[in-house]
């Protein structure tokens, strides 16, 4: 997949899809990431890509011309995608369609926003990260890059995805490492016992667990969509009563 990132920051890009997973990712050729700065593409020579709202108003709104320029130049078939606190809340699963596309352009705002007219003529897709206003779309698009980069075949291995939160809505059951004891809390038995189907009983209890105490909202969800085999549903059922 080739991700191609529309910032005034592209440094800070480069800091963070340089490292861990995703940069590892980049090293074995899964993914291409690739941050430019859109003020190489404005129309006058100072480089000046944002102008005063039309109608009034605190801030400056970013020029439709250098980002359609940015666009039109660097666009092959990627999906265009506008980091927006008005855009579709991201969820695991929009992560996972968005990981099967061949590549993405992300656009990142910055200031007061971006011109509607560009939006409307050159975005395919308004993402939000949550109901919350940040400075610009940089954490946004690097939030959205590490989610889709480690859904892509082999960046991870098949078993990490399928234990991860959201995956089988359910969040993820607790981890615990050594020391068996810490600050006067033991590690549970059963993850000693070397009994591993006891151990995967144990984890996925806990797994309902954490999710009926925290977000409940996923498991009548996977319930709707008919996800949990009978065993998971027995185990919601009777964890229920006990909360």
């Amino acid at each position: 997949m080739n991700i191609k990132i529309l910032t005034l920051f592209p440094e800070v890009i480069t800091a963070y899809t340089r490292a861990s997973i995703v940069g590892r990712a980049q090293d074995k050729g899964l993914v291409a990431i690739e941050a430019i700065n859109f003020r190489d593409f404005a129309l006058n020579r100072h480089g000046s890509v944002d102008d005063a709202p039309f109608g009034g108003g605190k801030g400056m709104v970013l020029t439709p011309e250098p980002l359609a320029r940015a666009i039109r130049e660097i666009r092959e078939k990627e999906l265009v995608v506008y980091l927006s606190p008005k855009g579709r809340p991201l969820t695991q699963e929009m992560a996972m369609t968005l990981s099967r596309e061949t590549g993405l352009i992300m656009v990142c705002g910055h200031y007061e926003g971006v011109d509607e007219r560009f939006i409307s003529t050159y975005v395919d897709l308004e993402i939000s990260i949550g109901d919350y206003v940040l400075s610009g779309g940089e954490l946004g698009a690097l939030v959205l890059t590490d989610a889709i980069t480690r859904l892509i075949p082999g960046v991870l291995s098949e078993g990490s995805l399928e234990e991860e939160s959201f995956t089988r809505y359910l969040l993820e059951y607790p981890q615990y490492t050594r020391p068996r004891i810490f600050e006067g809390q033991p590690v549970p038995e059963v993850l000693l016992s070397g009994n591993h189907r006891h151990i995967e009983d144990f984890r996925l209890e806990a797994a309902i667990r954490q999710t009926l105490l925290k977000r409940p909202d996923l498991i009548e969800e996977g319930i709707a969509k008919e996800v949990f085999d009978s065993k998971t549903l027995d185990l919601i059922t009777r964890l229920k009563k006990t909360l």
